[in-house]
């Protein structure tokens, strides 16, 4: 039984993997060249161009991509003891940092202040690099996490809110579509990678620690 599950567990973090890394080679490859297709303008324009009085409720969303944020969902994950997913939570920030980094040495586009004629930057630095976001990477990184150990609906609530903050990222100006896709992207394979090395989904809700380890006693009994 216990082989079964771990071979459903390493072929779901594969998959995920698999399907995230080509997600990111696709939007590497689009925006190689430093430019902004029609299609990811038209995208872009849509996002950029929303009404002003969202303002406010997109500088809320843009904060739950700061680095920090892993760090204030691992103190949460330990408060109820879910050890693994906190240890997972923390080695968010310095596979962020490494993997970013990484790939903006690769892929330099820079943002739309730069990229995109009348952009609408909106509090939000108009040079650098934007591939990939930074923001979507710890968002989609902390909601992967987040879905293999919460309950589906508020697994779904994770991804939403990580959703909004891409979108976010693209209505202040901060990045293109693409950019926080490839961030998205990114952001699943840590958390498939960390999962295939700890097991974070063991600290799934409904299964306290200490449940599995105390069943085998009882069946050693």
């Amino acid at each position: 039984m216990e082989t079964d599950e771990l071979v459903r567990r390493i072929r779901r973090d594969l998959i995920v993997l698999a399907a995230s890394l080509a997600v990111f080679a696709v939007c590497a490859v689009l925006v190689a060249d430093g430019r902004v297709g029609p299609a990811e303008r038209a995208v872009f324009d849509a996002v950029n161009g929303l009404p002003a009085w969202l303002y406010r409720p997109m500088l809320l969303a843009q904060y739950l991509g700061v680095l920090a944020m892993p760090l204030v969902v691992a103190a949460g994950a330990l408060a109820f003891r879910r050890w693994r997913l906190a240890g997972a939570l923390v080695l968010v920030v310095p596979l962020k940092l490494g993997l970013e980094r990484a790939v903006k040495w690769l892929v330099q586009r820079e943002r739309p202040g730069t990229t995109v004629p009348d952009a609408i930057l909106r509090g939000v630095n108009p040079g650098g690099l934007s591939f990939v976001s930074g923001h979507a990477i710890v968002t989609f990184a902390i909601a992967g996490l987040l879905a293999l150990v919460l309950p589906r609906r508020w697994g779904i609530v994770a991804f939403v809110l990580a959703s909004c903050n891409a979108i976010a990222r693209v209505y202040l100006g901060a990045h293109n579509p693409l950019d926080v896709v490839g961030g998205a992207a990114v952001g699943l394979a840590i958390a498939a990678v960390l999962d295939l090395l700890l097991n974070v989904a063991r600290d799934r809700a409904g299964n306290p620690p200490g449940r599995i380890s105390s069943a085998r006693e009882d069946r050693a009994a």
